[in-house]
């Protein structure tokens, strides 16, 4: 086992792996940006680094910096948690190449599944269903149009080198191909620095279910079941359960060799996810597989009875891994809630200040992964999510039961969070039953937030600033909230601030 680890991210994922570190013994060391100076992370590990300004171009993204700090702390690895540079084959290369450790698949499997075309060619060669599509970028809306008519409306453009849903778009007619061709590459480009689109059809009404894995370097690859994704929102994730109540025995078995198959075809190793889509039939299609630790992997630990993360600390280090495909069946249900400092009553407009209260549920089969506390600066620099509540019961109907009263418990004053509508979704008929899909959110949306209330005096700032820079400038400015904006809210008003 490593004797020390830098851990190069921030907030609850941070804090997640410093005390992975802690139960094996090993010293851990954070980075912080000026604005986490006095985050609960930079005071949690044994020694924490600055590496710049608050915003992540300057700190968090710059791995020659965040590696020079690993080698100045004499640590032996990298840890790189989920976003930021954790998915980056240019920065496993550099750690390696720097004579450290990169605590996440090597540097080549990166690349084979981090372009999406590169992953589907990967999964078709190697017998693991994709849904029919193009294996390579699309030159332009005319090449595009092509296909579509070939396959079918509807189809669904997507950013051949990352996710998200960012640089996705649904296209239901010829007539859409052209603009949404367009602002699906400029989107990817600004998110990824990579503007190529892939293109494949559009499969209405399936669930978003992964197959998480663990891969050692002794040839063990298992998975450890599935994940139920479907609650989603402009195709970002909002709650997450383990088990799936559509995946039967046989069918978990059958998704995860073919997860397993696809892992190895890439020369897997460490912790990892592949992403499928489940239609009505039961048939299930590989989309991608995320090359690194999930947000969601709590729900897995809690039913799979594995810790994730100490098993990325000890693969990293040689270990081979303790268990077999034989030992892993989920026990009980686990379900998780992204809590997020977003106003649902106001189309999830974020919401920025200091947390001025706060008190944490409790009692049996609660688990608070968190990275603020009383005090806490929250502003725009860097992603809304707070932290994540997970419960675990025997059964999907207790789990349900366990979130609502673990959500009633949660107190968080200071900034607008989504703790009210994930209260809403636990009280729904639909949700209880089971009955969800990956467009069953975007449907319940209005029934599920409360009516719009007037804007708090942070967004009315925004506004302010957003309308004196257009004055002064002479450039108007559109900060409206229009229906079926590309735009996240966050994203609107991450460019006021930019304004102001």
């Amino acid at each position: 086992m490593f004797d020390s680890v830098l851990i190069a991210n921030r907030g609850e994922i941070a804090l997640r792996v410093i005390r992975a570190c802690r139960e094996l013994g090993v010293r851990s060391v954070a980075v912080y940006s000026d604005a986490d100076a006095g985050a609960p992370h930079v005071r949690a590990a044994d020694v924490a680094v600055n590496i710049g300004p608050p915003p992540s171009s300057e700190s968090y993204l710059l791995g020659d910096r965040i590696i020079q700090a690993a080698i100045s702390e004499g640590a032996q690895a990298i840890h790189p948690g989920y976003g930021f540079l954790s998915e980056r084959e240019w920065f496993a290369r550099a750690v390696r190449d720097a004579g450290l450790v990169f605590i996440g698949p090597p540097a080549e499997a990166i690349a084979a599944m981090g372009s999406k075309t590169a992953a589907r060619t990967l999964a078709v060669a190697h017998g693991v269903p994709v849904v029919p599509g193009t294996t390579e970028s699309i030159e332009d809306a005319a090449h595009a149009a092509g296909i579509a008519a070939e396959f079918g409306y509807p189809v669904l453009l997507k950013a051949a080198a990352g996710g998200g849903g960012k640089g996705m778009r649904v296209v239901r007619d010829a007539s859409e191909i052209a603009t949404s061709f367009a602002a699906a590459s400029r989107e990817a480009k600004n998110a990824f620095g990579d503007g190529a689109i892939y293109l494949e059809k559009y499969i209405e009404g399936p669930r978003h279910v992964e197959i998480q894995l663990i891969a050692d370097m002794h040839g063990n690859v298992i998975h450890l079941g599935e994940r139920e994704c479907s609650v989603q929102r402009r195709h970002q994730k909002m709650i997450e359960e383990a088990p799936s109540v559509a995946v039967s025995p046989s069918l978990r078995a059958e998704m995860g060799a073919t997860a397993v198959r696809a892992a190895r075809a890439a020369g897997y190793v460490n912790a990892g996810t592949c992403e499928f889509l489940l239609d009505r039939d039961g048939k299930y299609y590989f989309l991608e597989m995320n090359t690194r630790l999930q947000v969601e992997h709590p729900v897995t630990e809690l039913v799979s009875g594995i810790d994730l993360v100490q098993w990325q600390l000890r693969v990293a280090s040689g270990e081979p891994l303790g268990f077999t495909q034989a030992d892993i069946s989920p026990n009980g249900w686990a379900i998780e809630c992204r809590i997020t400092s977003e106003d649902p009553a106001n189309e999830f407009m974020p919401s920025t200040g200091r947390i001025s209260f706060l008190h944490l549920p409790s009692g049996p089969g609660v688990r608070w992964d968190g990275g603020i506390e009383i005090g806490s600066q929250v502003s725009l620099h860097y992603d809304p999510m707070l932290a994540k509540l997970i419960v675990h019961a025997p059964t999907r109907p207790l789990a349900i039961e366990r979130m609502h009263r673990a959500l009633s418990e949660l107190v968080i004053t200071g900034v607008e969070t989504s703790r009210e509508f994930h209260l809403r979704v636990m009280e729904d008929a639909e949700f209880r039953a089971g009955e969800i899909e990956i467009q069953w959110l975007e449907r319940r949306l209005a029934s599920l937030t409360t009516d719009p209330g007037t804007a708090d005096g942070v967004r009315l700032a925004a506004l302010a600033g957003a309308l004196l820079a257009d004055s002064e400038s002479g450039v108007r400015t559109d900060v409206s909230s229009k229906k079926g904006s590309t735009a996240s809210a966050w994203q609107r008003a991450a460019r006021l601030e930019s304004l102001t």
